[in-house]
């Protein structure tokens, strides 16, 4: 053990570690220095109404995660990665968030969904209800039903979008428009009988009823929206791909005549023609990519399928043309499925192409009158460490092996999941094994099939108009009241007419002296 420690120190004590500027002290002290003028500057608050709002959400990107995805950024730049940013890392604001349901310690997306997006706590697998409802009781839904950011936004004449790496019915975007007592009622196909006789509609089917002029929704789920059995446009002869609909409804159709007369409303399936489309003539944009879920970024064809970044881009050129604003939730979906999967990798790479995707929103829009927010709805038992050496690759060895069993280990671990394995009686010797490929499961302390989520607080990044309300440790459900009162919308006006004020009273010296010369 000695021994190993003696190598361990000389790693981490290597001149060629670090990098030649950082052995100067004053490196360190002007950095800081900058640090604080910034922060000296953000004593002068933004304290201007929202016109717009962007909510981005990273499914499962725990603290962690975002850690893990800068160093992944900043390595893929060849840099050493742990002193880069994340576009996220450049929000002034930054606060955390409560994350338990009404009914769980360690929560699950669709009531941490209700949360930030509906303004109340809800119990686990539910959308869009209060904690009044139990889980899968169609019968307690009735009188529950709570509303989102996105219904009050459009209430207050902003236009609206969703934009998902998962099916556009799955559990963060259906907080937004539905209210069902179980989050995986995809489509009718997915509800038992009772919920069906009780009179429950499915979460597809709300998603063209319940707000049917929501000007972009785009993400996954095309199966959702057609009948059982009909073959997909995509992939005519995969059986898994065909439609699900019970009701034999063609929901695209009913989506296309809900929209008032003389309104372009726009469906498309490719990527060619969603970059193709001239949005100036488009008012409503329907995008429904994959049958289920987007394929994850790394292995996502990228002829048929857009990247969440492109979407983010023809979102918010949609969006830009109301004069009024706009509100738009971005989910980063599958980053919480790499981790359930225990697939770090195709994890962070979610986490770097959200963060990609804030890049972008940042240089189409301005913080004077854009507020944007990044939060997660929820962790996971995601981890890294093992004493590595400064630049160590993410995705690499610890440089020691286990003191117990004498082998090597990934820096990257789960503390529970399908990463589990036993070989002749020990645990797996990872050097055997590709460790870096992108669906390489990291091992895991306890086995499970599906890796569990964390119950930690999670980080939110704030920057724009009131992001300064957005501080401190805050319960999840307080995001979407801040972000209603930064915009004026929702329930919580009464500042608003006041918020002028404060220019009329400067003026009205002013007015008074003009008059007397006059």
């Amino acid at each position: 053990m000695k021994a190993l420690l003696l190598i361990l120190l000389a790693q981490l004590c290597s001149p060629s570690l670090v990098p030649e500027r950082e052995k100067d002290p004053e490196y360190w002290r002007g950095q800081a220095q900058e640090t604080l003028r910034a922060a000296l500057r953000l004593q002068r608050l933004n304290q201007n109404v929202a016109k717009n709002l962007i909510l981005f959400l990273g499914d499962g990107m725990g603290v962690s995660t975002v850690t893990a995805a800068r160093i992944l950024k900043g390595q893929l730049q060849n840099r050493k990665g742990e002193e880069s940013l994340l576009e996220m890392d450049k929000f002034p604001y930054v606060a955390l968030a409560k994350t338990y349901n009404t009914n769980a310690q360690v929560p699950d997306s669709a009531g941490t969904a209700t949360a930030y997006l509906c303004g109340v706590k809800a119990n686990e697998g539910t959308v869009g209800v209060s904690a009044g409802v139990t889980r899968d009781r169609c019968n307690t839904t009735k009188g529950q039903e709570v509303t989102s950011i996105l219904r009050w936004a459009k209430d207050g004449g902003k236009s609206v979008g969703i934009v998902t790496t998962t099916r556009v019915t799955h559990a963060t975007p259906s907080a937004a428009y539905a209210h069902s007592a179980n989050r995986d009622w995809y489509s009718d196909g997915e509800m038992p009988p009772d919920a069906l006789e009780g009179g429950c509609k499915d979460i597809a089917r709300q998603l063209v009823e319940n707000i049917p002029d929501i000007e972009v929704i785009l993400g996954g789920g095309r199966k959702y929206m057609f009948p059982k059995n009909a073959s997909d446009v995509e992939y005519p002869h995969e059986d898994k791909h065909r439609g699900t609909r019970l009701d034999r409804r063609d929901l695209i159709q009913a989506w296309h005549e809900a929209k008032p007369p003389g309104k372009v409303a726009k469906y498309v399936w490719h990527r060619r023609d969603l970059l193709a489309l001239n949005l100036s003539r488009v008012d409503f944009l329907l995008g429904l990519f994959e049958p289920g879920d987007m394929v994850y970024e790394l292995d996502r064809n990228n002829e048929t399928d857009p990247s969440l970044t492109e979407m983010v881009a023809v979102a918010i050129r949609m969006l830009q043309k109301n004069p009024r604003g706009f509100f738009l939730l971005v989910e980063g979906g599958r980053i919480d499925h790499g981790h359930h999967e225990g697939k770090a990798k195709q994890a962070l790479h979610e986490a770097v192409e959200l963060d990609r995707a804030i890049g972008l929103a940042a240089r189409l829009t301005s913080p004077q009158d854009t507020l944007s927010v990044v939060t997660a709805d929820h962790s996971h038992v995601f981890t890294f460490g093992g004493y590595t050496p400064r630049g160590n690759p993410i995705f690499g060895l610890a440089p020691m092996q286990s003191d117990v069993d004498r082998k090597p280990f990934t820096s990257i671990l789960y503390g529970n999941g399908p990463g589990y394995k036993i070989v002749a009686g020990e645990r797996e010797n990872v050097s055997a094994v590709d460790f870096a490929h992108a669906n390489y499961q990291a091992q895991s302390a306890v086995p499970l099939r599906q890796e569990t989520h964390g119950g930690e607080d999670v980080a939110v990044f704030a920057r724009g108009p009131m992001a300064h309300l957005l501080h401190g440790v805050h319960e999840q459900n307080y995001i979407p009241h801040a972000m209603a009162y930064a915009a004026c919308i929702g329930s919580n006006q009464a500042h608003c007419n006041a918020a002028g004020r404060p220019a009329a009273t400067i003026l009205l010296p002013f007015l008074a002296l003009l008059f007397l010369l006059c």
